[in-house]
């Protein structure tokens, strides 16, 4: 047990002396057990064991025990078979919460309560049975935690399990519980339960009270929980959603299909839009589905989000939407972080992972000349939703555009999935509406998840909507991987590498954002030439976008090892955010592979002279 842990059970309620002696027994043992589990885990993180206990899913071993069921007449406890864990961002009372980083909780004091959501389900015999691993403050989207390693993915354990709230999704994945809890702020459950194959509901915003867990952005985050069983998902539902959001509705429901999202997809229909489609027609209730270009609905009707927009053809607007909406989520993510929590980094200085400090970075030297205009597009994206799909639509589409890195590997996520991820993710996450995520079998050994979004408020409407068709999904989703797969298409590249020249022409004109939509395309058509990424990180450092081009070239070295173009523009990305050393390493593996390039010679000279 955590030494700042005070005696007796948490959070839990007290009880007559012989129970008190008993849950003071299981403390101790608790100490043992929590020990043995912390030294495993250490072996673990030093290479000496071949698999963490758990899975690597929790942070800290604990149990509250519900109280006792309370005689006749009393209402039945509705959870009183389950248990559940939350993640590492919750209050427990007697506990420091530790936001996924060791100088958190070492700069924190005990909690005085227990979270809200938790008490609630305690209330109702839940068990819960631990806090588990989470990405660093509540920011990244892998799952790899610098401190406390990275929880394996049950479902796949090659790949990482997806953040922030990672163990969670790895606990439920594993069987290890029934159901449990995290935050979700931008995609931070969403994405997990996508990667481990698991049930997810992220709530209305504001529904669910967040008292008693860490705010990373109060604006984005929800609490929302995962699940195996679509009836358990909707048990803990029942308990958590006041009783008047999203009664009864009359009416018939209707499917409105992202028609654009699924393009970004690359995955066959029949494994997707077919499978949802064939699941409704034998449903009674459903109107025919709808498809909708929702990048396009989204620029005709949030008339606020054209400021944040890039320059973009007719052809390119309702995806330049998307990565404007995926903008102001992460700008307010980032003002509200660091309202939250400037003076605690500044003070304190905690080690982070590279991931996690460059987001912090982001945040803390964030500057707050636009505010209002990014509440205006949340307050009129979350209406034109509620016009939209008014109180008995559903909006479908994929919880992610890209699929999870292999666990250890050195890539980065690239500019290019990170826009398609939370693009996704930000429909929901900047609306407020609540929204469903659902695993669909896979496509070449990778995870395949549909989410469904409700209206703001409409979350027990789309909870049973879940329950209902359920079943009939996965009846479906058997039936598609009996099917003969599509017949392979291969890219035209002829038509790849002219949109590679038209980005080359735009870039001469000096038309930086225009070239990159080009290489873009290019990649959408050909993702195996590193000269596109090469090129389109040229553009980004004309827009000094370093991040994005530092991604580009690391993807153009693992296809190109040999590409010396590559790392002379990551050197140079390196160099402008003032990381010498490794922009000199760059510099020198160009000029290992051609000695007398001039540029190369002339940054090495450069740096070697800033260094000494």
């Amino acid at each position: 047990m955590d030494s700042s842990a005070r005696s007796g059970a948490g959070g839990a309620a007290a009880y007559s002396t012989p129970r008190a002696w008993i849950v003071a027994g299981v403390a101790v043992a608790g100490v043992i057990v929590l020990a043995e589990a912390a030294r495993r885990r250490r072996r673990w993180l030093r290479g000496k064991s071949a698999a963490p206990p758990d899975s690597g899913a929790f942070c800290d071993s604990l149990v509250l025990s519900p109280p006792p069921q309370a005689p006749p007449p009393a209402a039945r406890q509705q959870l009183s078979d389950l248990t559940f864990a939350v993640s590492d961002n919750f209050e427990i009372e007697g506990y420091v919460a530790g936001f996924g980083n060791p100088d958190w909780k070492r700069t924190h004091a005990a909690a005085s309560r227990t979270a809200v959501a938790v008490t609630n389900l305690l209330k109702q015999g839940a068990t819960c049975v631990g806090r588990t691993v989470m990405d660093e403050l509540g920011f990244g989207v892998t799952g790899q935690n610098l401190h406390y390693g990275t929880p394996i993915n049950p479902s796949s354990p090659s790949v990482v399990p997806g953040g922030s709230c990672s163990g969670s999704a790895v606990a439920v994945s594993a069987q290890l519980v029934d159901f449990a809890l995290g935050t979700d702020t931008t995609g931070d459950l969403r994405i997990p339960a996508s990667f481990c194959r698991v049930l997810c509901f992220r709530p209305s915003h504001g529904v669910v009270s967040t008292v008693g867990t860490l705010a990373n952005s109060q604006s984005l985050d929800t609490i929302g929980w995962l699940a195996r069983d679509p009836r358990i998902l909707h048990r803990v539902g029942d308990i958590l959603l006041p009783a008047a959001v999203g009664g009864f509705i009359k009416g018939k429901s209707q499917l409105i299909f992202a028609d654009d999202c699924f393009e970004s997809l690359k995955v066959p229909s029949q494994k997707t839009v077919h499978v949802i489609e064939s699941a409704v027609l034998t449903l009674p209730g459903y109107q025919p589905p709808k498809h909708i270009n929702i990048g396009q609905y989204i620029i005709s009707n949030v008339p606020s989000l054209k400021e944040f927009c890039e320059p973009s053809t007719n052809m390119q607007e309702g995806n330049s939407a998307l990565k404007a909406l995926c903008t102001v989520m992460l700008l307010l993510q980032r003002y509200e972080f660091k309202a939250n929590h400037e003076d605690w980094v500044n003070t304190v200085k905690p080690k982070l992972g590279l991931e996690i400090t460059t987001r912090v970075l982001q945040a803390v030297n964030f500057r707050d000349d636009n505010i209002k205009s990014l509440y205006n597009v949340r307050s009129e994206w979350r209406s034109a939703l509620k016009n939209l799909l008014k109180d008995t639509g559903i909006l479908v589409l994929p919880t992610m555009a890209g699929y999870p890195l292999k666990r250890n590997s050195k890539q980065r996520l690239s500019s290019e999935f990170e826009d398609k991820m939370y693009a996704f993710v930000s429909i929901a996450a900047l609306s407020g509406c609540c929204q469903a995520t659902v695993p669909l079998g896979n496509h070449n050994d990778r995870p395949i998840s549909l989410s469904f979004v409700a209206a703001h408020g409409s979350d027990k409407f789309l909870l049973r909507a879940i329950s209902d068709m359920y079943s009939t999904i996965q009846e479906q989703v058997v039936s598609a991987s009996k099917l003969a797969p599509p017949p392979v298409i291969n890219h035209d590249v002829d038509a790849s590498e002219l949109l590679k020249e038209k980005g080359n022409d735009s870039f001469k004109r000096k038309q930086w954002s225009k070239a990159i939509e080009f290489y873009s395309e290019a990649i959408e058509l050909n993702g195996t030439n590193a000269t596109y990424y090469c090129n389109r990180a040229a553009a980004y450092l004309e827009l000094g976008r370093f991040k994005q081009a530092e991604a580009d070239c690391d993807q153009a070295l693992l296809l190109d090892k040999k590409n010396v173009k590559a790392y002379l523009r990551r050197g140079a990305a390196k160099e402008r955010v003032l990381n010498h050393q490794e922009a000199l390493q760059d510099f020198r593996h160009a000029l290992a592979l051609e000695p007398q390039n001039k540029a190369a010679l002339a940054a090495e000279r450069r740096i070697q002279k800033h260094l000494r």
